[in-house]
């Protein structure tokens, strides 16, 4: 191990003497001293004023040939820091500083304790090398750092468990069901338990006159199964409405309500919505897998040079950044993932969602209510109270949420949003078609980025397709050119895949930033101006042109680009 714990032997009395910092006298008044109290010599040399800290440091650092660090000056990461426990931390008066190219640099405030040492590299399973700091500055930073981060973390634990214990476990409410309700148990839980391994978004329950139908939404498209006992179906809305905490006896009215479910050893929060109609109630799930995190930006298939500029953009102070695309086009996952990015201890982040779909630490989520007359307008206005950096509005419903969103992005506010349009270059005048003032959105506007989902083909059955005349003449209406390029391909269908050959989505996106010659098409009104700008913009590239190079690269089929190009239109 290079650059580990000096073994070389300091006695630091006789040192200090040496080097005429001490005298004898105040040495032998030291260890007399040391020797009552059991303190360290050091420790008794500062605190009798003998000889100062920082003397003292220096002249070990010199003399171990370690370096000094000044804590008060140095920055630390408390990603880092926690790889020590905080008991191990005050026990050893220990601090990790920073990750080396030969393992990690660890603060003492005794860096002569060989003992101490042998076991921080036992605790961090990593090569040590020793720094001097100040242990006053060491145990102003432990107290500010963990903050009794492990007493918290126990009491943290918990307090989870018991809400995990309150989430309801299918097989043990198959258990504990009476006979007349254990088929209605038994049939929630295989549907729970297919749509949970088949990966579904949602599941649809619909009663019809001959059948009970159940959908489940895969990759974005439903896949339906039916079931010819009708009669299961109101036991069946019942339950389900029991879990979410719903009315059950109010069956005339659309109902809302959320619960959590261990299916399969995950926890799954369910939303669930229910409409009368005249076969019944019907019930759409929406399913969020607790165990699945966010996504990164660079987990989301974006192209490179839109990744660059999007994260670019998301790095300005302030302004107001718009996500577009129709619902299920992945819209909240990509904020999601721009927060994730933008999450740092220095900066303030308020979201304001219709609904929360996944928590983020030190990011202040605010779900509006409307039936407490808490919505985005009302929650947004409070939220410009409480200091923030960076504000996300899920969604710009209406004049007044936009208003107060463009007047936030203009007085230092980065805000995130999102909006219902088909693409980039109509969305910032459907701001002005909302009543919101031209001048407004031109000036606080920054970029707007476009998306859908497509499916991906099957790895395992994916096949070269020949392309139909019909095909290379759409393909050359797009792209203008002559050759198609390809091959392209198709999903065959197979096992793995469920014979659908599509096995997952990938996002397609456009991007315009808001330059000068678009803002100035916004302030005039003049939606012919900016569509003509907007086209001839350097790096602007449509949605279609980007999902037909997934369909050349093999990643998607042509057949699933016209498909988009359907939606785009």
């Amino acid at each position: 191990m290079a650059a580990t714990m000096p073994r070389k032997r300091v006695r630091i009395g006789d040192l200090l003497v040496e080097h005429k910092m001490i005298s004898e006298k105040q040495l032998q008044q030291a260890l007399a001293e040391q020797k009552k109290s059991g303190r360290k010599l050091g420790r008794v040399l500062v605190e009798n004023g003998f000889v100062g800290e920082d003397k003292l440091l220096v002249l070990l650092s010199e003399q171990l040939d370690i370096p000094y660090v000044d804590l008060s000056r140095f920055e630390l990461d408390p990603d880092l820091v926690s790889r020590l426990p905080e008991t191990h931390a005050r026990r050893h008066r220990a601090l990790v500083l920073k990750q080396t190219p030969t393992g990690l640099l660890v603060g003492m405030g005794d860096p002569t304790d060989i003992f101490a040492y042998d076991e921080l590299v036992r605790i961090l399973k990593s090569p040590v090398q020793i720094a001097c700091v100040k242990e006053s500055d060491l145990l102003h930073n432990i107290d500010r750092l963990y903050q009794h981060a492990d007493q918290l973390r126990n009491l943290a634990n918990e307090v989870g468990q018991d809400m995990v214990d309150n989430a309801f476990d299918l097989r043990s409410l198959s258990a504990g069901s009476n006979q007349s309700d254990a088929p209605v148990v038994r049939l929630i839980q295989t549907v729970f338990e297919d749509a949970v391994r088949a990966d579904a978004s949602d599941i649809h329950i619909e009663p019809d006159e001959d059948v009970l139908r159940i959908r489940r939404r895969i990759d974005g498209v439903l896949h339906e199964t039916t079931m010819e006992d009708t009669r299961i179906a109101p036991a069946v809305v019942s339950r389900l409405k029991l879990m979410a905490e719903a009315d059950i006896s109010e069956k005339r009215l659309p109902q809302d309500g959320r619960f959590t479910l261990r299916v399969l050893d995950k926890h799954i929060d369910v939303r669930l919505a229910t409409i009368p109609t005249q076969t019944g109630e019907s019930v759409v799930m929406r399913l969020l897998d607790h165990g699945s995190a966010v996504r990164k930006l660079d987990q989301l298939g974006m192209p490179e040079d839109i990744l660059q500029r999007v994260r670019r953009i998301i790095h300005r102070p302030h302004g107001l950044v718009l996500v577009t695309g129709p619902t299920g086009s992945g819209k909240t996952t990509t904020l999601y993932a721009a927060l994730t990015e933008l999450n740092r201890p220095q900066k303030k982040i308020i979201t304001v969602e219709d609904p929360v779909e996944y928590q983020l630490a030190r990011v202040n989520q605010v779900q509006v209510n409307h039936k407490i007359d808490l919505g985005f307008a009302r929650v947004l206005r409070t939220a410009l109270r409480l200091d923030p950096d960076i504000i996300l509005v899920g969604e710009m419903r209406d004049r007044e949420t936009g208003e107060i969103g463009l007047r936030a992005a203009l007085t230092g506010h980065l805000v995130l949003s999102t909006l219902h349009t088909n693409d980039a270059v109509s969305t910032a005048m459907r701001l002005v078609d909302m009543g919101l003032e031209p001048y407004l959105v031109a000036a606080s506007t920054q970029a707007i980025l476009a998306q859908r989902l497509i499916r991906k083909l099957c790895s395992n059955c994916r096949t070269e397709h020949d392309l139909k005349p019909s095909e290379q003449a759409w393909i050359q209406s797009v792209d203008g050119e002559q050759s198609t390029g390809g091959p392209f391909y198709e999903g065959a269908g197979c096992n793995q895949c469920n014979h659908t050959g599509y096995l997952g989505r990938i996002g397609v996106y456009e991007l315009l930033e808001i330059d000068f010659t678009l803002a100035d098409a916004l302030r005039r009104n003049d939606p012919a101006a900016f569509e003509r700008a907007a086209l001839g913009q350097d790096g602007y590239r449509p949605l279609i042109r980007n999902a037909l190079d997934y369909a050349r690269q093999g990643i998607t089929s042509l057949s699933e680009t016209i498909r988009l190009s359907g939606m785009v239109d």
